[in-house]
């Protein structure tokens, strides 16, 4: 078996929710998702992103800050409603000024981590599978 069949997992009924409004860092970050066997729906902006959260109850989101239309702080505060607050969430930002406040973001009950651009892919593999409890990494 090649090194590279070893990346692909057997698929999964886990939905992933990316909300990211660059379209080039979606596509990689959905590549990452996708290689690792779970579905994926995307949203580019903060409002998409909120609706797809709260009507199709996605097993994670992956939440960038820095959004159009209804950005990724008032994403993240709507999310804490009951309906929603259950709902793993990963932040994605590469904004140095949302760095300062990771610590006060991480204390959300449904944030489970803090990732800075550029992503490292082998790091957010190993946080799909601790957050979705799939056991592989």
């Amino acid at each position: 078996m090649s090194e590279d069949d070893q990346d692909l997992a057997a698929p999964s009924d886990k939905l992933v929710l990316i909300v990211e409004d660059d379209d080039a860092f979606m596509d990689f970050i959905e590549f990452i998702v996708k290689r690792q066997g779970f579905n994926v729906e995307k949203a580019s902006d903060g409002e998409v992103g909120l609706w797809k959260a709260r009507n199709l109850a996605p097993d994670l989101i992956l939440l960038d800050l820095m959004l159009p239309k209804f950005g990724g702080f008032d994403v993240l505060k709507e999310l804490q409603a009951p309906e929603t607050i259950n709902i793993p969430i990963i932040i994605l930002t590469g904004a140095s000024s949302e760095f300062a406040r990771e610590e006060q973001l991480l204390a959300e009950p449904n944030v489970q981590e803090f990732l800075r651009k550029p992503v490292n892919p082998s790091e957010l593999t190993a946080l799909l599978h601790k957050t979705l409890s799939t056991g592989s990494a």
